[in-house]
């Protein structure tokens, strides 16, 4: 059902299989914040996405540091790779803030998929900004390798999701996205026998949803603390009892 590689996405993509995966899923580093490169190079993960009062050592994660020119270079690279292991029909799912949404579209649309539209991503539980608007949004860029599948019972998914992060005992990962919101996006991947890849695991919280959804899953992630926990978090998922109990 699952695999998740421990390794950098570029050293683990080459090796996957030309035509294996039907969804790319994911959710780079965002290489988001940071005015200059001073600011940029000496913030960590957990400085720029984590507040000094949340009272929790969640591991940090590397490759966050990277400026606009290289970020989006950077993730061309990923992205072609994706296209390769991905099936005619197959679509990406990529997500982003507002400050690297043009950058994400250059990306993928560079890498050679084919851009297809946005998906908002509502945050109920998101920061106020005083005197402006609440960052209550971040986005989902969909493309495809050619045409989209054309699925056997007609699919029509919402343009929009809605979701809060997880919180306390439930948030593993310093940008955790939530389950509810990736099982949605799932959906878009055949059933019966797809596959679902996110070369930036995480947690594994991509790995879960595709699970549970009954599809199959292969991840790469650079940290190996990570990589254990979203082994164990997919494992738990994709056993029968906790499927049960879950769906």
């Amino acid at each position: 059902m699952f695999t998740v590689h421990h390794g950098d996405a570029l050293a683990v993509l080459p090796t996957l299989d030309t035509d294996s995966v039907d969804l790319v899923l994911t959710d780079p580093p965002y290489n988001s914040g940071g005015r200059t490169n001073a600011e940029r190079g000496n913030q960590s993960a957990r400085g720029k996405y984590v507040t000094g009062d949340a009272q929790h050592a969640l591991a940090d994660f590397p490759g966050d540091n990277r400026d606009q020119r290289s970020y989006t270079r950077w993730l061309a690279l990923v992205l072609i790779e994706c296209l390769r292991i991905s099936r005619p029909g197959a679509s990406a799912l990529v997500f982003c803030d507002w400050r690297q949404l043009p950058a994400t579209s250059d990306a993928l649309q560079a890498a050679g998929w084919t851009w297809r539209g946005i998906i908002p991503w509502r945050k109920p539980i998101s920061r106020p900004q005083r005197d402006g608007f609440r960052r209550a949004c971040e986005y989902i860029l969909w493309g495809s390798n050619g045409q989209p599948y054309r699925h056997a019972e007609p699919l029509y998914l919402p343009g929009l999701v809605e979701g809060s992060q997880p919180r306390g005992k439930t948030r593993v990962h310093i940008t955790q996205k939530p389950v509810d919101v990736l099982r949605q996006l799932v959906q878009i991947c055949p059933s019966g026998g797809g596959t679902v890849l996110d070369p930036f695991t995480g947690s594994g919280s991509t790995g879960v949803a595709a699970v549970l959804e009954g599809r199959s899953f292969v991840g790469a992630e650079i940290t190996e603390h990570y990589a254990a926990i979203a082994h164990e978090r997919i494992a738990e998922a994709a056993s029968p009892s906790t499927r049960a109990r879950i769906t």
